[in-house]
């Protein structure tokens, strides 16, 4: 874990009545979550994003970013599946791949219905940084951003930006012969907050998506590496009726 904590120059302390916008989970906390499952469901569930299909929505002529998408209603202490849908998002959001349907593969069953996934997304729900009354509903994206010495892999096409939600969670789930791939946090007038390089798998970034902006670095192989690859598990909470939308990350 690679962290650097800055503040913008001139800029005023947060008004005390909210917390921070943003809390970096070292690994142990969904390690030690994810400890009380069965070691089964969680190698089932990591080792699911072997199996993700390309983006075909990037238009790139050779495909590096791999992914599957669900959606889910947060119900005590279980997750109830949403109906598959279209991803959407607005332009004013995703400038690079908003304002159109985005139809992504759904979530393999078993991971869906996991004890590994219900189990992770209830730890982030229950540390969000900030209020969660009416935060009933969840977006869950499985992402693989690979790298090779002709493509670079960018996990954030659309630069800096915000993803229309409430809250965002980042889990690093695979981090292998990368460098890049930093991940940045900024205030509203994009001056920067954070700074980190995932590096341990489970090392976590939930965001308050109202209070700040973030981005990613694109990524490249490791010197000697001919391939990198950088495997996520987003997740975005947000009321139940504000639809499934979500940043192209």
């Amino acid at each position: 874990m690679t962290t650097t904590p800055l503040s913008a120059p001139g800029t005023s302390a947060p008004a005390p009545s909210l917390p921070s916008p943003f809390t970096h989970h070292p690994p142990g906390l969904l390690t030690a979550a994810l400890g009380r499952i069965p070691r089964e469901s969680v190698a089932e569930f990591t080792e699911s994003w072997n199996d993700l299909p390309a983006d075909v929505h990037l238009g790139a002529a050779t495909p590096y970013r791999f992914r599957r998408y669900g959606r889910f209603r947060i119900v005590g202490d279980r997750l109830e599946p949403l109906p598959h849908v279209a991803f959407f998002q607005d332009r004013a959001v995703n400038k690079v791949s908003g304002g159109v349907d985005r139809m992504f593969a759904p979530l393999h069953e078993a991971v869906a219905a996991g004890a590994a996934l219900h189990t992770v997304v209830r730890t982030l729900w229950d540390r969000l940084p900030g209020p969660r009354a009416g935060i009933d509903t969840c977006g869950v994206h499985q992402i693989r951003v690979t790298a090779t010495g002709d493509t670079e892999g960018h996990p954030t096409p659309e630069g800096i930006h915000r993803d229309g939600h409430s809250y965002v969670a980042q889990v690093l789930i695979r981090r292998e012969n990368v460098r890049g791939a930093e991940s940045c946090l900024y205030d509203l007038r994009e001056r920067p907050l954070h700074r980190a390089s995932l590096t341990e798998p489970l090392e976590t970034i939930v965001l308050d998506d109202r209070r700040v902006l973030h981005g990613v670095s694109p990524l490249l192989p490791a010197p000697g590496a001919s391939r990198g690859v950088r495997d996520m598990l987003l997740v975005d909470f947000f009321p139940g009726g504000a639809g499934g939308a979500a940043g192209g990350r």
